[in-house]
C-alpha cells in the first residue's frame, strides 16, 4: 500500500468497518504522534455525523481532527493562532461543501430536504475519499 494515495487508503479502511472520521484520520496515521489504535478511539465520536446524529459529516471531523494534530494550537491566550486554525478548518469545509454540496451528513445522505436543491446521494465511501484527498492535497501545499 506504499503507493497508495490517501485518497485509496481511506477509502479501503472505510471499507473494513472503520467509520468515516476513523478512516480519514487513520489514513494520516504515519504523520500523527499517537498510534493506530488510538487514534482509532479518539476520532470514534465522530462517526455518522458524531455519534450517529447525522450532523457535521464525520469526514469532515476527521479533516478537523488530523489538522490539529498537525497545525493545531495548544495556547488558549494565543487569538491569532486559534484564528488561523479555524480559517485552515473553514477551508476545506469548504472545498467539501463545494464538491459535495454540504457538509452535514443527513443532507448529504439525503435524509434531510434542502429546498431548491437536488441532492445527489453518494456513498459515504467517496465522501470519505474526497476528504482525505483535500486534506493530503492541504498538507502538501502548507509542508
Amino acid at each position: 500500500m506504499e503507493n497508495t494515495s490517501r485518497r485509496e487508503k481511506a477509502m479501503a479502511l472505510h471499507r473494513e468497518g472503520y467509520n468515516c472520521a476513523q478512516a480519514v484520520v487513520l489514513a494520516f496515521a504515519d504523520m500523527l504522534p499517537l498510534d493506530n489504535k488510538t487514534l482509532a478511539k479518539l476520532s470514534s465520536s465522530f462517526g455518522g455525523g458524531i455519534g450517529g446524529m447525522r450532523e457535521v459529516c464525520g469526514t469532515v471531523s476527521g479533516m478537523a481532527v488530523v489538522l490539529g494534530f498537525l497545525y493545531g494550537n495548544p495556547d488558549p491566550r494565543d487569538r491569532i493562532a486559534k484564528s488561523e486554525h479555524n480559517a485552515r478548518i473553514q477551508e476545506l469545509a469548504g472545498e467539501f461543501r463545494e464538491r459535495n454540496g454540504d457538509i452535514v451528513c443527513r443532507r448529504l445522505l439525503g435524509l434531510e430536504a434542502v429546498p431548491g436543491k437536488e441532492l445527489k446521494k453518494r456513498p459515504c465511501g467517496e465522501y470519505v475519499g474526497d476528504a482525505a484527498e483535500f486534506l493530503e492535497e492541504y498538507i502538501s501545499a502548507h509542508s
